[in-house]
């Protein structure tokens, strides 16, 4: 998927919403058996649930992987299922991968090729050797961790040598790399006080936004300075919405959710004339 598709996905459902799909067996709602074959059915359900107001999903493979060639599998039928039935809809491998670049290129050919992902994030930790493998497919893209939501991002992201943090030097640097045009940069929606720095860094790329919803981040500045002259966001919400409700109206509850969202989205986009 173009940048250009995505962003007319974004006009047409009037949406800039990624929906995260952390799907702990030990959280399910009461309906479904909390064991590993009741993940595709629950994710099956949230993702027919939210598709309308949403424009990107996001499984995180550590829910999947966690239960060995059985997870795997399931993740391999909820790819086929989301492909054939809603291939408007943007998808993210939470994969956080990262190694030589020997090793990269299998990721990128496991999550490009064979899972038909449209989007993996990669640490940038290893460097550009890491990372490159990854932006030699068309149409696919690349989303850099670089500044995140969690407490730890003070270790390291946020370390200064009294002219830029790490996570700016991260984002210059990875401009000077091949394709670099296919970057995302993945900014916690709790360190909302850098985005304006961040965009000017990267005024035109996209920027994946967690921390919506559970963490406690705050779409309003987000959104402030964040939005460039294609939305450049995709703000992701997991637990907040599909943990909505543990009874038999889970999906329902994680649509309400959504939709909730979506409206609010809507009316930035409107605000900042992104859309009429």
């Amino acid at each position: 998927m173009t940048l250009n598709e995505l962003f007319q996905q974004i006009k047409k459902k009037k949406s800039f919403l990624c929906v995260g799909l952390d799907v702990d067996i030990h959280k399910l709602p009461s309906a479904l058996s909390p064991n590993p074959s009741s993940i595709f059915e629950f994710s099956k359900q949230i993702i027919d649930a939210v598709a309308p107001y949403s424009v990107a999903i996001k499984p995180n493979l550590a829910f999947f992987e966690v239960y060995g060639s059985q997870g795997w599998g399931l993740l391999e039928k909820l790819m086929d299922y989301i492909n054939v039935q809603y291939p408007e809809l943007f998808t993210i491998a939470d994969a956080k991968r990262g190694d030589i670049g020997t090793s990269s290129e299998k990721y990128a050919q496991a999550f490009f090729k064979h899972l038909k992902f449209n989007a993996v994030t990669v640490s940038p930790y290893m460097g550009q050797d890491s990372v490159e493998p990854f932006l030699m497919y068309p149409d696919k893209h690349v989303i850099l961790l670089s500044l995140t939501s969690n407490p730890g991002s003070q270790d390291f992201q946020i370390q200064s040598d009294n002219e830029k943090n790490l996570f700016e030097r991260v984002i210059q640097k990875s401009q000077n790399w091949s394709y670099s045009e296919k970057l995302w940069y993945v900014v916690g929606a709790t360190q909302s006080f850098h985005l304006k720095q961040i965009r000017q860094l990267v005024p035109h790329s996209y920027l994946l936004v967690p921390g919506i919803g559970a963490q406690g981040g705050h779409l309003s500045e987000v959104v402030e300075y964040g939005f460039n002259e294609q939305c450049g966001l995709i703000v992701n919400a997991s637990r907040s919405i599909i943990y909505s409700s543990k009874g038999v109206d889970f999906a329902h509850a994680a649509a309400k959710r959504a939709r909730s969202l979506q409206f609010e989205m809507e009316g930035f986009l409107k605000k900042y004339e992104l859309i009429e």
